[in-house]
């Protein structure tokens, strides 16, 4: 067992639900979202899917603390969240915005808990046993720009880890890489799921990708946003790119999941 699992263990004995309650958001006049209510169990992966425009990063927004919703509310187990907390981490789809390129990895990985106080010894640990997680050990004194697109995003999932985050939330994570990069990482999330035990949110416009790497899939769609369907997603705990991708179910979940997407917007 690696220190990231026993700081883990020692930090978090208890992984709690992530829970949305009739949450809306308004920008003004306009509202975003009504009325939402979701749950995410403790391990579990959850995709949001829906047309441009529907809201997604927004509702990720709330999620995490970083924007307040117009009603409605978001706990962690009892606690309300109105601010970032330390137990969800954020990963953006602009890895070479989010990452500082005059600091190494470990540093930038590090840097976060710096205003949590934690000693300089204890961030650098942490850092390493992060970069160790997402495969990366190697890249510590690396700056960003030494590093492929996939890399970066690697150390930026790494630094959401490294805060001690149980509940991982990532806005369009893998947009802006190749095919092959893209796979990769994905089944990336699938193990660090089931090594962390973790649960993780991916806001995403792929949908064989919410397919591939969801428990459940929430469709979102209208003006203002709701949830039209929510889909279960029965491929088992061990998935593969080639046979999972290959397997009946999964064409069959893709096309319910693009048919609500596709129908008009009333």
């Amino acid at each position: 067992m690696n220190t990231m699992s026993m700081n883990r263990q020692n930090a978090v004995p208890v992984v709690k639900p992530l829970v949305v309650e009739g949450l809306s958001k308004s920008y003004g006049a306009v509202q975003v979202l009504s009325n939402l209510n979701l749950r995410v169990d403790p391990g579990e992966i959850i995709c949001i899917v829906g047309p441009s425009g529907a809201g997604k990063t927004t509702l990720l927004r709330c999620l995490s603390g970083l924007l307040a919703p117009t009603a409605g509310g978001v706990r962690v187990g009892t606690e309300t969240i109105s601010a970032p907390v330390s137990e969800i981490g954020i990963v953006f789809q602009d890895y070479r915005g989010s990452l500082l390129p005059w600091m190494r990895s470990a540093e930038n990985v590090a840097f976060p808990l710096q205003g949590k106080g934690v000693p300089k010894a204890e961030r650098m640990e942490r850092a390493r046993s992060s970069l160790e997680s997402v495969g990366l050990p190697q890249v510590a004194e690396r700056y960003p720009w030494q590093l492929s697109g996939g890399m970066q995003q690697r150390v930026a999932i790494a630094r959401a880890l490294a805060y001690d985050a149980h509940i991982l939330l990532m806005d369009e994570p893998f947009g802006s890489l190749d095919a092959q990069t893209r796979f990769d990482l994905e089944d990336l999330v699938l193990s660090l799921r089931k090594r962390l035990e973790i649960s993780i949110v991916v806001v995403t416009h792929d949908i064989d990708e919410a397919v591939y790497l969801a428990d459940r899939v929430v469709v979102l769609s209208g003006h203002p946003a709701t949830v039209i369907d929510t889909v279960e997603i029965d491929l088992g705990a061990e998935r593969d790119q080639i046979a999972t991708k290959a397997d009946p179910r999964f064409a069959e979940y893709r096309s319910r999941i693009l048919s609500q997407i596709r129908r008009p917007v009333k």
